[in-house]
């Protein structure tokens, strides 16, 4: 599938603005992602096989790292525990690490306890308008909640655990205990969620499979970890994950071992539960979607294609009066949410 090589970041708008300081979003941080800009040297980071992950370590003057290490403790205090500094005194900085893979060239830091060696992750990446507004509506929307600050042009996000879709692919599907039934059900609720808010390019490794153990067998969900391409494409089918090919192992089984009309039932049942979240949160959801219809976040001719495509999906001309993607997104999402219950059921992931 054809999708865009390189998508700009957006500037966060006025509006964006205001809604992130209403939702305690935007704060002052002491430390920006301009001022990790500036290391001295760095090496590349492979994996236990030797792979090359495209992720550097880098490091810095050592007057600087030691500013950076109470900066960045600091900013993991206000990302976990809303800035109460009194619990980070035995935290450091372990590594910080630099992708230059992606649209948001992330930094990755790694906070490590002094007291056990126990570690945990935060990034620091540019504020694309694109991604915040993602990472917003999966914060509304889908049953997982986020944690992310935004200062100026930083974007402050915390780590999402779990194995990347590819890995997951290449070394679970052919374990002999592995239910493939229990992911089938979760790719196809995670397949609607994505749709119903415009989440786009979501293949293997944009997105991560957490395994939970339960009584009897284990169960997984399917979660995003990717977010700038909130609703930047003209293509329907990009904010359907199903038509990657990326994924065509998990949808090849999800054809084989699940019925039309389970598929069905999947999907409305997730977007009644998109519908139950969106109630107990409209009115920050509607001040979201005040936001981001007010942006330019895409481009005309792709914000016309969008238009057109889900005026054929919709069958309607609902989408003609949208002059953004925004305005989109909002006609988009009370279709969705309001559609009836299905009475026929057409074929698995005919969409």
């Amino acid at each position: 599938m054809d999708i865009s090589k390189k998508k700009p970041a957006y500037t966060i708008s006025s509006p964006l603005r205001l809604y992130l300081e209403k939702f305690d979003r935007d704060m002052k941080l002491p430390v920006s992602y301009e001022g990790l800009m500036h290391w001295k040297e760095g090496f590349p980071i492979v994996d236990k096989n030797g792979v090359d992950t495209l992720w550097e370590s880098v490091m810095y003057e050592p007057s600087r790292m030691e500013e950076l290490n109470q900066g960045l403790t600091q900013v993991y205090a206000l990302l976990k525990t809303d800035g109460d500094l009194s619990v980070i005194g035995h935290l450091r900085v372990d590594r910080i690490d630099f992708c230059h893979f992606g649209n948001s060239k992330p930094f990755r830091i790694r906070i490590i306890n002094q007291f056990n060696d126990n570690y945990d992750y935060f990034y620091v990446k540019i504020a694309d308008a694109s991604r915040v507004y993602g990472l917003e509506f999966e914060h509304i929307l889908s049953p997982n909640r986020i944690n992310y600050l935004v200062d100026g042009n930083s974007l402050i996000e915390e780590h999402i655990a779990g194995i990347p879709g590819d890995q997951f692919v290449n070394r679970f599907l052919s374990m002999p205990n592995f239910r493939k039934v229990r992911l089938a059900k979760e790719f196809v609720k995670f397949n609607e969620r994505c749709f119903v808010r415009l989440l786009g390019d979501m293949r293997s490794y944009n997105y991560v499979i957490d395994i939970t153990p339960d009584f009897e067998e284990a169960q997984y969900r399917v979660r995003a970890i990717d977010f700038d391409q909130q609703c930047y494409e003209g293509r329907k089918n990009v904010y359907l994950p199903q038509f990657f090919k990326e994924n065509n192992a998990i949808i090849d089984f999800c054809r084989e071992i699940m019925a039309p009309e389970t598929v069905t039932q999947y999907k409305y049942e997730e977007r009644i539960l998109i519908k139950k979240r969106y109630a107990s949160a409209s009115y920050r959801t509607n001040d979201l979607l005040v936001a981001i219809k007010q942006d330019s976040i895409s481009t005309p001719k792709k914000t016309n294609q969008l238009k057109t495509e889900l005026n054929k999906y919709h069958k309607t001309q609902e989408f003609n009066n949208c002059s953004t993607m925004g305005e989109i997104m909002a006609v988009h999402l009370e279709l969705m949410l309001t559609k009836p219950i299905p009475q026929k059921i057409s074929s698995a992931f005919n969409l």
